[in-house]
């Protein structure tokens, strides 16, 4: 079950020539790419992309009219070695994943593809996830571009700009017969506009041809001797095509080129935020009209020579916006310029940030500074925005203290680590694994990408390393030797499925490890949306699901696997892991942990309880709480759960000064916070009750009496206390 469905969106698909179209920028993407006579597409999700997969997955019928083949692909691996499809046939494929963790991953697959070329249009959709936003190492795809020769576009963040992205994507691959990278940004993603939509175009060679005219051409296989050919056909023929093509389409732009002597350059996807920043500056308006001459590169591999010297020839200087680090750029445009003789003062990294988002903020600063230093803004400092501390006892009792010292804003903002989700799933396995630790003391754990990443942080404190997705398995491998302990690894059913069966699993069976691997299996790739898995118990009518991980596990070798049906269980994942970590039997043990992801349990449950509600029908809904007369305040439940539900509130008793747990509404009923309460013997204080909507004559009935009896007896003990008081 994806996190978000575009089922009504995607009609919007079918417009044809001159319509409208509205939208958000991956319906754009998904239209350009109907537009342009695609055969087949496939992705893995990922962020911020994973929308796009999903808009895919949704439009399965209206691609299967155009006669588009679509794949849900098991990695970004899989994904890029489709592509071999346009090696030998006129065939237009597009993939799509995130970057750059789905680049690192397709790596292998993307450089022999742009070894050997293609023969149709090739198009590699990543989401750019570089920035503040970013869940990941933060590098950027520019280098693999650079590294397998394969072109980078970056447009402008607008819909006609995308959609005229992919177009010439496909144009450009066929002219230049190497693949092509299309980077966009989260804001890209998102973004929402119009373009006036053309006709649907299906393929004019399709993937049925091609299999009934196979075709072969040993050339474009990477095998010596034609792989050394392959590498001088990309410098003396590919990167030239590339750019003609690339002048003669026009698709970098420039804008008041003639204005001043000075000019931006900026890559398409920053465009919008260097607008922003000029127009703050006043040297542009709302509408984007820049009085300062701008040369936007939509193209950001290859650098066009002979664009960048007929910017710079009559320039004083050039501030040049390079998101990122390194700064390949900015070194290629410097050698040219040098080599040219051009004599303009190029800035970029020694004016902006050597590393991290250009967000603009960031922009503005450094664009401030380089227009003062050309005389193009009259210098001003910058003010330090403060925020004055009020002493919290002269706010209560109005008391004179002594001045604090005013400091940043960003001085008085506390860090909020991202954690798991209320009612995850997850939780109660970290909560359980606190819990043996206090037996057996501290383990090795080897995390992995996915949402259990969050028990490295408060209140678990779980987790030395992460090495990729699908990876957690493989990060313990050194650690595999007869010891007092075994180190622990972690991995999520999307990752399991991902790489980690042969990378993990199928690895440590081979080179007899005695570890324990936990797999969490929480339905589907709860981490990237939702979307189904092969371990997924939907029944998916166009996939294949409900293939039970523990099968695959004994498939490769595995004889000790337990698998836990309900990880809310807290005692029993307790006993297992101390089982598991503690057992003499030898070979790599794997204890996988099932439970449905909460979040999208609650997407779906939801809306159904609103339409039952609606109707007058009764529901009943479980909710937890804390006795406040018997918490002690002590406040383990919260430092083994971590819940957001679960918090603190004044202590009713005037004798003691410690706060007492309480739960929000928040609260899904998910019964972890008892069951760790339970598990580690801490208090009787939890209890849970049950909220009825709409209820029956009988049970109001039934409540007004026990409302009374209750009443009664609270008004006896009252009396009771009032008598003993003095």
């Amino acid at each position: 079950m994806a996190e978000r469905s575009f089922v009504e969106e995607v009609k919007k698909l079918k417009l044809g020539a001159g319509d409208v179209f509205s939208g958000e920028g991956i319906l754009a993407v998904t239209k350009a790419l109907l537009e342009s006579g695609v055969a087949y597409v496939a992705g893995y999700q990922g962020a911020p992309i994973s929308h796009l997969m999903d808009v895919l997955a949704d439009a399965q019928d209206i691609l299967a009219e155009q006669g588009i083949r679509f794949e849900n692909s098991a990695s970004e691996a899989t994904a890029a070695a489709t592509l071999a499809a346009s090696v030998n046939y006129p065939l237009r494929g597009a993939v799509t994943f995130k970057a750059t963790v789905g680049t690192n991953v397709a790596s292998d697959a993307l450089a022999n593809l742009a070894s050997g070329g293609v023969t149709g249009g090739a198009l590699v959709i990543v989401g750019e996830d570089y920035g503040e936003g970013s869940s990941i190492m933060q590098e950027r795809s520019h280098a693999f571009a650079m590294k397998s020769q394969i072109w980078l576009l970056d447009p402008r963040p607008n819909l006609p700009s995308i959609v005229a992205a992919v177009k010439a994507g496909f144009e450009l691959s066929e002219a230049s017969r190497t693949p092509v990278m299309l980077q966009l940004r989260i804001r890209a993603c998102h973004v929402h506009g119009q373009f006036v939509a053309a006709d649907n175009r299906p393929p004019t060679f399709t993937l049925k041809d091609a299999l009934e005219q196979p075709r072969r051409d040993v050339g474009r296989i990477v095998l010596p001797p034609a792989s050394f050919v392959h590498e001088q056909e990309k410098v003396r023929e590919r990167w030239p095509a590339a750019v003609r093509f690339i002048e003669e389409r026009g698709l970098n732009e420039f804008f008041a080129e003639g204005a001043d002597d000075i000019g931006v350059i900026v890559q398409g996807g920053s465009y919008n935020t260097l607008m922003r920043a000029l127009e703050r500056l006043g040297l542009a308006d709302v509408y984007g009209n820049s009085q300062v001459p701008l040369y936007v590169m939509n193209v950001a591999y290859p650098v066009i020579d002979s664009e960048v010297l007929r910017f710079c020839q009559n320039k004083r200087a050039v501030l040049l916006v390079e998101e990122g680090q390194p700064n390949f750029i900015e070194q290629n445009m410097a050698t040219i310029l040098r080599q040219a003789g051009v004599q303009a003062a190029l800035h970029g990294k020694d004016m902006l940030p050597v590393a991290g988002e250009y967000t603009a903020a960031e922009l503005l600063k450094g664009a401030r500074v380089f227009f003062e230093r050309y005389g193009r803004l009259a210098p001003q400092p910058a003010p330090v925005p403060v925020r004055k501390v009020i002493p919290l006892v002269a706010a209560t009792t109005g008391m004179p203290t002594p001045p604090e010292p005013e400091r940043p804003i960003e001085a008085v903002v506390h860090a909020r680590p991202p954690g798991f989700c209320t009612g995850c799933p997850e939780r109660p396995i970290f909560s359980a694994m606190k819990l043996v630790e206090r037996e057996l003391g501290p383990h090795h754990v080897s995390a992995d990408i996915g949402c259990h990443l969050f028990s490295i942080l408060p209140p678990f404190h779980l987790g030395n390393t992460t090495m990729g997705y699908g990876l957690g398995a493989a990060g313990a491998a050194a650690l595999n030797v007869p010891a007092g302990k075994r180190a622990i690894s972690v991995m999520g059913d999307g990752g399991f499925w991902h790489n980690g069966l042969t990378s993990g699993i199928a690895n440590a069976v081979f080179n007899r490890s005695d570890n324990l691997t936990i797999v969490v299996d929480n339905n589907y790739t709860s981490a990237t949306g939702g979307q189904d898995i092969l371990s997924s118990r939907a029944q998916n009518p166009t996939r294949s699901t409900g293939h039970e991980i523990e099968q695959a596990v004994r498939g490769v070798g595995v004889k000790w696997v337990k698998t836990i049906r309900r990880t809310y269980d807290v005692a029993s994942m307790r006993d297992t892991l101390r089982e598991a970590l503690t057992t003499q039997e030898k070979g790599p043990k794997v204890l996988i942990a099932q439970s449905e992801c909460m979040l999208n349990k609650q997407r779906r449950e939801k809306p159904l309880v609103r339409k039952a509600l609606a109707d007058g029908q009764r529901v009943v809904r479980e909710k937890f709480g804390v006795d406040s007369d018997t918490c002690t305040g002590d406040h383990s439940c919260i430092r083994l759960s971590g819940c957001p539900s679960l918090s603190i509130k004044p202590n009713p008793d005037p004798l003691r000064s410690d706060p007492v747990a309480t739960v929000l509404d928040s609260c899904v009923g998910c019964g972890n916070c008892g069951d760790v309460s339970q598990a580690a013997v801490l208090c009787p204080s939890f209890y849970k009750a049950q909220v009825v909507s709409n209820p029956s004559g009988w049970e109001r009935l039934r409540e007004r009496v026990r409302a009374a009896a209750i009443g009664w007896l609270q008004r006896d003990e009252a009396k009771r206390r009032e008598r003993y008081a003095f």
